[in-house]
């Protein structure tokens, strides 16, 4: 049976890996490093799926320009402290090996930085299913289209076989200017009338619901 979705590209933190909350750690307890206001949950969690410089412009835009690099590497300090134990969300290997097995193209679509993702390829096992990868630090960040438009033209799939799939609006904004459709998943950084307000195909609420909406589907 032809697939509706050739290439399936992912979003990482809060889509695959269970990490918003790592991450929300991460950017509070950097702000506390250098005397800054503290953002709220809320706030931290709404800028998960950025590029790095981008989400703490948003986190914390007490944050001066020139201290950017100070808070990069105490974000990083803390965020790396831990990042060995985040663990992937339940079912997701054996959603990523099953969507392999069938022949889609799988790519990481991700406001994290290569070094960051190809780490969190490693020791999650997943790296040898995806066929292409874009970071925010090679690339432009989300909402920008530019990972998804680069991603399509390297694996030679055209925008109607494409599926992304992501956890914030973010991602779902970058589908829509890249001109692929977003499917939305609401376990990870952002609820799901945010989501909703960006007319995703669905919106799931869980890692089962994920793989049941994909085998339905794609």
């Amino acid at each position: 049976m032809a697939k509706r979705f050739e290439l399936i590209v992912f979003d990482w933190d809060g889509t695959l890996m269970d990490s918003a909350a790592a991450i929300v750690h991460a950017i509070q307890a950097a702000s506390a490093d250098l005397g800054l206001p503290v953002p709220a949950d809320a706030r931290a969690r709404h800028v998960i799926g950025l590029g790095l410089v981008d989400a703490l412009r948003h986190a914390v835009p007490e944050l001066v320009e020139a201290d950017y690099p100070k808070m990069v590497e105490r974000y990083r300090y803390h965020y790396l402290a831990g990042d060995h134990e985040l663990t992937l969300f339940d079912g997701t290997h054996a959603l990523i090996e099953s969507l392999h097995g069938k022949g889609h193209l799988l790519a990481v679509a991700t406001g994290k930085s290569r070094k960051g993702l190809d780490r969190a390829l490693g020791f999650s096992g997943l790296g040898p299913f995806f066929h292409a990868t874009r970071c925010a630090d090679e690339s432009f960040s989300k909402p920008h289209p530019a990972m998804l438009h680069e991603l399509m033209d390297e694996l030679g799939v055209a925008p109607e076989a494409c599926l992304m799939i992501g956890d914030t609006t973010h991602d779902l904004l970058m589908a829509k200017n890249a001109g692929v459709a977003g499917l939305a998943v609401s376990f990870g950084a952002h609820p799901a009338a945010q989501l909703l307000a960006e007319a995703p195909l669905a919106c799931v609420h869980a890692p089962v619901e994920l793989r049941a909406w994909l085998e339905a589907n794609a």
